[in-house]
């Protein structure tokens, strides 16, 4: 009896309580950012957050006032858009990483992980002259592409560790029976790598979505994605707590419930490409 006490006062000592003080730590500013935006303004200012009067005029007036369900248009579209575009390329780059063996692969695999060491702010002013003389400015397209700059080096890396896991008898069986070379990729690898494809969908996807410095440069007033929205809440002389508060919230609900949903996906998919790469 007494080795349970110990070993149940062991527990709680060396594994609830760090727990508990980590998920406080990390859901305590979100807990604190609803109470914000539940609160009633007059009571924010004198009170400070509180479940007491709890409203929802916040939300309904980012709604109605401020436009947010057009920026919220605008962010699934980018997203959306850098998903088909990343994973097109991403895919059949990966592809032939994993299958072929051409001079400069090795080089070329470098060059995709380079891409990443440089921060955000250089290629903002080449991307915008770019899209100045493409005429693409302050569209949808030219965030896609931007977005795109960011997500397709790592989803690279990440799909062709996956299907180097995936046995190359398999393509050379399928174009035995008659497949072509695509169809051997389509047919047989891609199944096969859909728990990783799910995967690096989903890191374009969150990528995309909380992307800022793209969409404030890229953008203006036609595209506005919810990062810059959220910013605008915030004036020179006063900051609206209620509407941005309740913007944060509503922004990162998308991205969070499509977590919750394709959560075991995945980590199956991030897991196994790291196991098989």
């Amino acid at each position: 009896m007494a080795l349970k006490r110990k070993s149940l006062r062991r527990r709680i000592l060396t594994v609830d309580l760090p727990m508990l003080a980590i998920l406080t730590f990390t859901l305590g500013p979100y807990l604190w950012m609803f109470l914000t935006s539940i609160t009633p303004e007059k009571r924010l200012f004198t009170e400070g957050p509180s479940i007491a009067g709890a409203t929802i005029e916040n939300y309904t007036r980012l709604f109605r006032t401020v436009g947010f369900a057009e920026n919220l248009l605008d962010s699934f579209i980018v997203a959306s858009g850098t998903v088909v575009v990343g994973l097109s390329l991403s895919v059949t780059a990966a592809y032939s990483f994993s299958r072929f063996s051409f001079r400069g692969r090795r080089v070329l695999m470098m060059q995709f992980l380079l891409i990443n060491m440089f921060p955000l702010v250089l290629l903002i002013l080449p991307l915008f002259v770019l899209m100045r003389i493409l005429g693409l400015l302050d569209s949808h397209l030219a965030l896609i592409i931007a977005n795109s700059t960011i997500a397709i080096p790592f989803s690279v890396w990440m799909m062709t560790s996956y299907m180097n896991g995936i046995p190359r008898s398999l393509d050379e069986a399928a174009m035995t029976d008659g497949c072509t070379r695509l169809g051997a990729m389509l047919r047989i690898v891609l199944p096969l790598c859909l728990p990783g494809i799910i995967a690096t969908g989903i890191y374009i996807f969150i990528t995309a979505w909380n992307e800022y410095l793209y969409a404030l440069t890229l953008g203006g007033r036609n595209v506005r994605t919810i990062t810059v929205a959220v910013q605008t809440l915030i004036g020179e002389y006063e900051v609206q707590w209620g509407l941005l508060t309740a913007g944060g919230i509503v922004g990162a609900m998308p991205a969070t419930v499509l977590f919750l949903l394709v959560q075991k996906r995945l980590i199956s998919g991030l897991t196994q490409g790291a196991v098989k790469g």
